[in-house]
């Protein structure tokens, strides 16, 4: 890819993340002085975020019942361990210790029923959590009053502020984030009449990320990112790595 003519055909592969290394440095690059392309990133981006909304399966309450009810009922098999002539006669000479390993097992066998069952509730609210998370950014990304900003940040990183006034929430996409320093994390703020609000902390893992900023937009004159230390903070403790305005 060498011509603008080219470049122009990467906005689709861009918003999928489907592009080699080099190919996304030399679109990047391109996508500077390109608004067109970045509004066409936007409505991929959307379409994408509409596509996998539309295929999420929410499980039924019925399996989750099924769940909770195999883990109280079904039995683990424990492991096997050959008997010898020795075992036998420590075992004789030993049922205190032998009872005392009885109760043991039995209580990390319910702690294990314990586990399973608060595991599949933490999957269906994991669930639930995304499906509403995908809903907001569908809904945001593809509202008709939708505008975007686009911000560089430091080494080569990349943020678009998508805002829809009507539905009076934003949408932050982030590339090619670098990780922040052990023990710290990105933070999104919100600037409200020169006060800066929490709207959300980012995932310190990835690189490149899409995320709905919490709280209300609509009276909300710019958006920062400052780093703070993990959990977030009350009010920024840093300078702000970007601020973006938001559109009127």
């Amino acid at each position: 890819m060498t011509t603008d003519t080219d470049l122009h055909t990467l906005t689709g592969a861009y918003a999928l993340h489907a592009l080699s290394d080099e190919e996304r440095a030399l679109f990047e690059r391109h996508l500077n002085a390109c608004p067109s392309c970045a509004n066409e990133i936007t409505e991929f981006t959307a379409t994408a975020a509409k596509l996998a909304a539309a295929v999420a399966v929410t499980p039924s309450p019925a399996m989750k019942r099924r769940v909770q009810q195999r883990v109280t009922t079904v039995r683990q098999v424990a492991p096997h361990v050959p008997r010898t002539p020795s075992a036998a006669r420590m075992r004789r000479r030993l049922p205190p210790l032998v009872l005392a390993a009885c109760l043991a097992a039995a209580a990390a066998l319910g702690g294990v029923a314990v586990w399973e069952h608060d595991r599949a509730e933490d999957a269906v609210a994991q669930e639930q959590q995304a499906r509403r998370q995908a809903d907001e950014l569908a809904t945001v990304l593809g509202a008709s009053d939708a505008v975007s900003r686009r911000v560089p940040l430091r080494g080569g990183a990349s943020a678009t502020l998508v805002v829809s006034r009507a539905h009076d929430k934003a949408v932050l996409v982030a590339a090619d984030m670098a990780a922040p320093p052990e023990g710290k994390v990105y933070q999104l703020w919100y600037d409200q009449d020169g006060r800066m609000r929490p709207a959300g902390l980012m995932d310190s893992d990835r690189t490149r990320q899409t995320v709905t900023l919490s709280g209300s937009a609509r009276s909300a004159s710019a958006m920062g990112i400052t780093v703070e230390p993990a959990g977030g903070s009350p009010r920024p403790t840093s300078a702000p790595l970007a601020v973006v305005d938001l559109p009127a």
